[in-house]
């Protein structure tokens, strides 16, 4: 059997995330210091790097709608009147947010279709209010809000600021006396949503399932198709970062997001009941899951990620309430975790049901990570104990190849399944994820089907009871190929 060793894989990607990995480790830098390396690997943009030269026939510039720019006067109106006469007119439009100010944008509604394609270039700085009253009366989920919109592309280089420290500071996690209440995600939102159904017809529709999400979730609808979202920094998000959701043929690239370890629900992206979505070459550190995938979604790819600090790269949850969810056709290639809480990760709640299938993460390095492999068939986010239910989210045919790195648990693999719906076709290849602190890492499989091929450390599995958990080893790996490529 050949060995693994930390530095020896022949894949490119890998390579890139190894020097990355070097980077973490010998740097004493600042974090300005840090932002300039990952700038100079990825390729990300810093504030104000837009370039000047346009195809466009029509560069409006919020400004001229009456726009200070001085980070203290209301810009919303501008900014709406801006999008209005873009909307509507015939050719190609860019609305152009200059470098050096910055903009207040108050909660802001921004509706489709348009006639002809739109580029909101942001150069410089937008900030959402400070104070979270600022959302009374209104929809504590929204900020900024895109919805109907096709052929959409936000750029510029600059900075998306949600100001979100008072919200995080009157969060129930952040104090448990407080109140749990929504609060609104930052960027790259699309919506259409006709809530003038026959409740049949809505249980039926992937609306009801982003209902069942965003009611938890703060999140609200959202539906776009060809919408690209590059060359920002997003910062500071009263929760998720960036949301798309019931949306098509998305592209997410060259992002920088960002928020401290211990704000709440600050996810970096999530996308829920869409298809076709290529998020790549971005830097996430959050206080919550650095990408999310949930609810109907299909054919992603997540492709060259730093991550961390965060909760990892997640799928799920799925089958909260009881509720029908499906996520398929996944991949993860070429990702860097850092300090994560998790790494790559499967969460089910019991009593839901559905699947998660044809998933792959392959080409991970992981460096002091908790729970660097895990899938929770068990999975509870709640004050209270779950209820014990024997209806599941079958998961199956979930692939983990190439993933090395040191693992900040001793439980450096779990797999834990329902009895009544076990995990099936996972597969482990070339997985050597050596303990942080010097100790034994090991593995734990319940009702887990498990093949695996070449050296996986720590083997799989090792099992802490004394039930039966079905293995065997396959001579040729499981075909796991990604189902779908994002068309954009």
């Amino acid at each position: 059997m050949k060995t693994l060793r930390f530095y020896s894989s022949s894949s490119t990607c890998l390579i890139l995330l190894l020097h990355i990995f070097s980077l973490f480790l010998s740097s004493n830098t600042t974090p300005t210091t840090d932002r300039e390396k990952f700038d100079s690997l990825l390729r990300l943009p810093h504030s104000g790097s837009a370039r000047t030269r346009h195809r466009s026939k029509r560069v409006l510039f919020v400004g001229d709608f009456g726009a200070k720019g001085d980070g203290i006067t209301d810009d919303s109106k501008a900014f709406k009147n801006a999008w209005e006469v873009a909307c509507s007119i015939p050719t190609r439009t860019i609305i152009l947010i200059p470098s050096g100010r910055t903009y207040l944008i108050h909660p802001v509604d921004i509706a489709g279709p348009c006639r002809s394609k739109v580029t909101l270039m942001i150069s410089g700085t937008i900030i959402a209010p400070i104070n979270p009253d600022a959302w009374i009366g209104l929809n504590r989920r929204k900020w900024l809000y895109f919805h109907g919109v096709n052929h959409l592309t936000i750029e510029g280089g600059g900075t998306v600021n949600g100001m979100g420290q008072e919200w995080w500071a009157r969060s129930c996690k952040t104090n448990s006396t407080n109140p749990c209440r929504h609060a609104p995600t930052v960027s790259a939102f699309c919506f259409v949503c006709t809530i003038v159904l026959h409740f049949r017809r809505i249980l039926a529709s992937n609306d009801f399932v982003a209902l069942i999400s965003n009611a938890f979730q703060a999140i609200t609808f959202h539906r776009c198709k060809n919408l690209k979202v590059k060359n920002l920094m997003i910062v500071n998000s009263q929760k998720m970062h960036m949301a798309f959701t019931n949306c098509m043929r998305v592209l997410a690239s060259h992002l920088q997001v960002i928020a401290p370890a211990t704000s709440p629900n600050t996810d970096g992206i999530h996308i829920s009941v869409s298809k076709g979505v290529e998020v790549k070459d971005s830097i996430i550190r959050t206080g919550d899951d650095c990408i999310s995938i949930v609810s109907n979604s299909s054919r992603i790819r997540i492709v060259n990620i730093v991550c961390g600090p965060g909760h990892g790269i997640s799928i799920g949850s799925l089958g909260k309430s009881n509720s029908w969810s499906q996520v398929h056709d996944v991949m993860v290639d070429a990702a860097f975790l850092s300090n994560t809480e998790n790494g790559v990760r499967i969460k089910t709640w019991q009593g839901g049901s559905g699947f998660a299938s044809n998933i792959a993460f392959r080409n991970v390095v992981m460096d002091n990570v908790s729970n660097p492999i895990i899938i929770d068939q068990y999975y509870c986010d709640s004050q209270l104990p779950c209820l014990n239910q024997t209806l599941a989210v079958k998961v199956e045919n979930i692939s983990f190849m190439h993933i090395n790195g040191t693992s900040a648990t001793d439980e450096a693999i779990r797999f834990a399944c329902s009895d009544d719906s076990p995990c099936e076709g996972l597969y482990l290849e070339d997985v050597q994820l050596l303990p942080s602190n010097g100790e034994i890492t090991r593995s734990f499989c319940w009702a887990a089907q498990v093949s695996s091929l070449g050296s996986v450390d720590p083997p799989a599995c090792f099992s802490d009871s004394e039930e039966f958990i079905k293995q065997k080893v396959l001579i040729h790996p499981v075909s796991l190929e990604y189902g779908g490529k994002a068309t954009l």
